[in-house]
């Protein structure tokens, strides 16, 4: 019944599609998606085609793209004897909607769906650009718009049970996620909400119904802390997920679909995803010491939020057959319908003013139109002429939405929890290190005490023993020469009483002398024995003065080792703190750089138009002298030979930063005479030449660029080290539009010297600049039209000077078609420096014939009638009146030009 009360789906898939159901037909209708086009949009040239004149090139205008649904079994029966209201034409990306059999509405979308697109065409040419984004760090969105009952629940949430081929983008888009990230250091984090009736309800939570939404007022970012939040680690478990918030979402039963969404249906998926050291924090923490001594440099975690958002769809009471209950869910639909509606259209006219606070839908989608993220539009119609009115509205909606653009933002941050849990184990590891050599040390001290003690105990018992053999063996000696002393002389008393009748020739006298002759060498004897005493004392002594020399050298070699220690703790410190400035410095030096680069152009000359003076005085004006002071500070503390010193580390990380660093000192004037007397000049060249790193080339060129701007004798030393081939060398390798755009801005600064000229022509900086209009991008055709302009002006006052009398090198080197090509260029800074450089260029009489053979005197003649700067309009009709050439060719084509 028409009135019956809103019901929950019990059911876990959702069956919105069935054979009374508008979008029934979709898998039954179905065939094999033809190959995706990579082709930009096309433009019409006819006044009938209600085309968008954009930028296809624009990288944050919302896509869409219009998907029709096959008749269903019910206009198939009533609509059989009426024609299609819808005519797809896809080859052209454009859609026709007959307002009566003779008359038709032609319109052009980025991809235009026949009811024959595959689910799997439809999400590669829809959601699978904004996943990939996602992937990259940035926010997505991904959204259904249509009348209810044209298959928008079809597109994004079929879940695909039966059939794999027939899943949506939800499904897919989840997918696609899973197989990019690594489970070990990324996440996958999903919310699934519905909007009803203005009030925010969690699906995977039905008692929450009621979260409200929160804005942070730094950044402007939308959040819900009271939804729930599921960490996904497989394809099941969102499958699941999916299965148990369908079953939660209000539907109802009307005359246009049998199971009408009365809620706007919202998925979000949180990634994070770690960019630069996952290895390394993967392999310090199982214990790998192999990265011990690398750079202490944070991890990369870039975070992107993929928003997939199935609308409610519109519909009309007399047609819908709502009462009731389903009344007031339909009035709320068409309401929340209507303010989206309102802030589009706000968006899309560049009002002042954007209604985002009208309704809750506007503000959760406040990010994806008009705001940082990547958003792509899917609309759906159905071919019935009953409903034409409907299908012109979605229609008129999506055009407006096409003029919507983003401004893409990439969200990254250093993790400093995978730094500290790698500094932790790098700490203790170390910790456990000293310690291991501590105790190695301690343990080799006590053992060389300990066998120098033995050593000692083994020398003074040797000797203890040396000794009491020789004591024991004199004091026997002695006394065996005195008993022999006495046996003679007890024999020479016996002898003398035998034979003292004889007559006796040896007197008394010799006999005394005889004794006295052996008490003399018995005690030489003994002497001799006391002085091997005294030599065996002396030995020990000097033996007990070694080992006290050995016990002092030991004390010696443990108080330096100890000061060895403390000196290796000091430098670890120094090295940390000078580590955590260079950092620091260069944090503070990526802030000042992106400032400068959101206000524009750092690298400009002193020549044409030169905005330096309005880029500083806003860098002073938004950053503040507190952020001065503290760069300031840390270039005081750090030096500036240290900072020129990191340039040569064998880190790249290392380089990286301190370029950085010296890049924005350059931007100082006061700096740039300190940063070339200190060789740093000769640096930045080094690392041009050497380095392969893009990043480095791009920092080292827009520091080059800065030391160019304003000194002649900075140029002059940039030419003679071979600044010039260097430049053009890196500018050859890049693909990078900001490396691009730095190397130009450096070329152009030495551009504007009039004693470079030639030898910079000689060394390929014109063919350098025109080669650099590969890229396109408009920020590098602005620096090279600067370039071109600044040696057109040296030219032309060297030409008044009368210093110079032949054909301009720019046209010798085949400048001129690429300038008449770009005279009339749609961005201003690009058309103002080529024409002034056409100005300054037919100054000369000798060029003016090259420029009537190449199409610059229509130029001329358009610049001198249409330019919007006087001086230059001024300066065009007077090189038109004043050049015979000029005048002679407009008169044989009968211009009159006065």
């Amino acid at each position: 019944m028409a009135n019956t009360a809103t019901n929950y789906r019990n059911n876990g898939t959702r069956s919105s599609l069935n054979s009374k159901s508008s979008s029934s037909s979709f898998k039954s209708k179905v065939s094999p998606a033809s190959s995706v086009s990579s082709a930009p949009p096309r433009r019409s040239s006819t006044g009938s085609v209600n085309s968008l004149k954009y930028d296809p090139g624009v990288p944050g205008r919302v896509r869409v793209a219009v998907r029709l649904r096959p008749r269903n079994a019910e206009e198939l029966a009533s609509d059989a004897d009426f024609a299609d209201c819808v005519e797809l034409q896809p080859e052209l990306k454009r859609l026709k909607l007959r307002r009566n059999n003779w008359d038709s509405d032609t319109y052009e979308f980025d991809e235009v769906l026949t009811e024959f697109s595959s689910q799997k065409r439809v999400y590669e040419v829809v959601a699978k650009p904004v996943v990939e984004s996602v992937l990259d760090g940035y926010n997505g969105t991904v959204m259904a718009y249509g009348q209810t009952g044209t298959g928008k629940t079809y597109t994004l949430g079929r879940l695909g049970d039966e059939d794999t081929a027939a899943r949506g983008i939800m499904v897919r888009a989840l997918e696609d996620i899973l197989s990019e990230i690594f489970p070990e250091t990324d996440s996958v984090c999903v919310s699934y909400l519905q909007l009803y009736m203005e009030t925010i309800q969690d699906l995977l939570d039905p008692s929450n119904d009621n979260i409200s939404i929160m804005e942070d007022p730094k950044t402007g970012d939308i959040s819900l802390p009271g939804a729930t939040h599921v960490e996904i680690r497989d394809q099941e478990s969102f499958l699941e997920l999916l299965r148990v918030g369908e079953a939660h979402r209000f539907a109802a039963n009307t005359k246009l679909n049998t199971e009408s969404s009365r809620s706007h249906a919202i998925l979000m998926v949180q990634v994070k995803r770690s960019i630069k050291g996952r290895d390394a924090a993967l392999s310090n923490e199982n214990g790998d010491k192999s990265h011990m001594h690398r750079t202490l440099k944070p991890g990369i975690v870039r975070k992107g939020k993929l928003v997939v958002v199935d609308l409610a769809g519109s519909e009309r009471i007399d047609k819908s057959g709502s009462e009731g209950h389903t009344l007031e869910e339909a009035k709320s639909i068409n309401l929340s319908l209507s303010a989206l509606g309102k802030c589009i259209n706000a968006l899309a006219e560049n009002s002042s003013h954007v209604p985002v606070r009208d309704s809750k839908l506007t503000r959760l989608l406040r990010d994806s139109f008009g705001g940082t993220a990547r958003t792509s539009l899917v609309v759906t119609i159905g071919p019935s002429p009953r409903h034409r009115a409907e299908t012109s509205s979605t229609i008129s909606f999506g055009q407006r939405a096409m003029k919507v653009e983003n401004m893409l933002k990439i969200k990254e941050e250093f993790d400093y929890k995978s730094l500290s849990r790698r500094l932790d184990i790098q700490l203790e590891t170390l910790v456990a290190e000293h310690e291991r050599r501590q105790k190695a040390f301690q343990d080799e001290v006590d053992r060389i005490s300990v066998e120098a003690q033995k050593r000692i105990d083994e020398a003074e018992r040797k000797f203890a023993d040396a000794l009491e053999k020789e004591r024991l063996k004199y004091q026997n000696d002695y006394v065996e020469s005195i008993q022999k002393l006495k046996d003679q002389w007890v024999m020479h008393q016996e002898n003398v009483v035998n034979e003292r009748g004889k007559a006796s020739v040896i007197s008394a006298s010799e006999q005394v002398t005889e004794v006295k002759l052996l008490l003399e060498k018995e005690v030489s004897l003994r002497k001799h024995a006391e002085e091997e005493l005294s030599n065996l004392k002396y030995q020990l002594m000097q033996r007990e003065r070694s080992e006290a020399a050995g016990s002092s050298e030991i004390l010696k070699l443990r108080k330096t080792l100890e000061g060895e220690t403390r000196q290796k703790e000091k430098l670890e410190e120094e090295i940390a703190i000078l580590q955590s400035q260079l950092l620091q410095l260069s944090f503070e030096a990526d802030k000042t750089r992106k400032q400068l680069d959101q206000n524009g152009d750092l690298n400009v000359p002193n020549g044409i138009d030169s905005p330096v003076s309005q880029v500083r005085n806003q860098q002073l004006h938004d950053s503040g002298h507190g952020e001065k002071a503290s760069v300031a500070k840390l270039f005081e503390q750090v030096g500036l030979q240290k900072i020129l010193s990191l340039l040569e580390a064998e880190d790249p990380d290392v380089r990286i930063h301190a370029v950085k660093v010296v890049a924005n000192l350059a931007a100082e004037e006061t700096n740039q005479e300190k940063i070339v007397e200190a060789g740093g000049l000769a640096s930045l060249l080094m690392l041009l030449s050497n380095s392969d790193d893009e990043t480095i080339h791009r920092v080292s060129a827009g520091a080059i660029a800065n030391l160019a701007m304003n000194a002649e004798t900075n140029q002059e030393l940039i030419m003679a080290e071979g600044g010039i081939g260097l430049l053009s060398m890196a500018a050859a390798n890049a693909e990078d539009p900001q490396t691009l755009r730095m190397i130009a801005g450096a070329i152009a600064n030495l551009c504007g010297n009039d004693k470079l000229q030639t030898k910079l022509r000689d060394e390929g900086g014109i063919r350098a600049l025109l080669g650099m209009v590969r890229c396109r991008h408009p920020d590098v055709l602005a620096q090279v039209a600067r370039g071109i302009a600044n040696f057109a002006k040296c030219e032309s006052r060297a030409s008044t000077q009368g210093s110079k009398s032949g054909r301009s090198l720019l046209i010798e080197d085949g400048a001129l078609s690429w300038i008449v090509q770009n005279a009339n260029n749609d961005a201003s800074p690009i058309r103002r420096h080529i024409e002034l450089a056409l100005c300054h260029l037919a100054q000369h009489e000798v060029n003016a014939k090259d420029m009537v053979i190449g199409g610059a005197l229509w130029e001329l003649v358009r610049i001198s009638r249409e330019c919007t700067r006087e001086d230059i309009r001024i300066l065009a009709h007077r090189t038109l009146t004043s050049s015979p050439t000029f005048q002679g060719e407009l008169k044989r084509l009968r211009i009159g030009y006065n």
